[in-house]
């Protein structure tokens, strides 16, 4: 089985699940914040500001810890969630509805009145994509992810999206690039550093 197969059966059979999940995030998935207080416990509890997502990526990055970093990345995941339009929240959430009931046209047709309302959302070109990936429409899939990526460079999901679309397409080149470029946003990204080890031999070979 070559290289490219394997990877895309990997892929295909865990894509459905993962999309579906990429379209909502759980608030009960942050993590708790610190708690305050004076040393008798009598002062009025101060409000935590929420880090930045600055902050957010930086811990990502830095993270040694798998458990650790998966919390951390769905933070990442749900502050890019938000569109910051009532409408559009409302348009993803029937889109991925419709994505679990397999409806992935409406989903398109779902993403495209969300984009439109939004087209600076980055995680809505991504949501896009997902569902053009479903239909087998690489070429919109990989337009929508490069979009999103010109709008957030360290969407590491979109990255590995990306390499994994080349992949299929047997370009492993710009595919060990993408899958390198999402490593150095979120280094331990699951199942991510073993692709890089599989496809890195064979191209970084060719470089000698």
């Amino acid at each position: 089985m070559t290289l490219s197969r394997h990877l895309g059966i990997l892929f295909n059979a865990a894509l459905l699940s993962a999309a579906v999940f990429s379209f909502g995030v759980s608030s009960a998935d942050a993590l708790p914040p610190p708690s305050q207080g004076g040393e008798n416990g009598k002062d009025a509890p101060k409000k935590v500001q929420a880090p930045s997502l600055e902050d957010l990526y930086a811990r990502l990055k830095a993270s040694e810890d798998d458990a650790e970093a998966k919390g951390i990345s769905r933070l990442i995941e749900q502050r890019l969630g938000r569109s910051g339009s009532a409408t559009a929240d409302l348009l993803t959430e029937r889109a991925r509805q419709a994505m679990s009931g397999r409806d992935y046209a409406l989903a398109v047709e779902l993403m495209d009145r969300a984009t439109h309302l939004e087209p600076q959302w980055a995680e809505g070109w991504n949501r896009r994509a997902t569902v053009f990936w479903l239909l087998t429409d690489q070429t919109n899939a990989v337009a929508d992810l490069q979009r999103t990526l010109v709008l957030e460079p360290r969407h590491y999901e979109a990255w590995a999206a990306l390499g994994r679309i080349y992949l299929s397409m047997d370009d492993k080149r710009r595919a060990l690039d993408a899958f390198r470029r999402a490593s150095a946003i979120y280094p331990r990204m699951e199942k991510l550093q073993s692709a890089i080890d599989r496809l890195a031999p064979e191209i970084d070979g060719r470089d000698l």
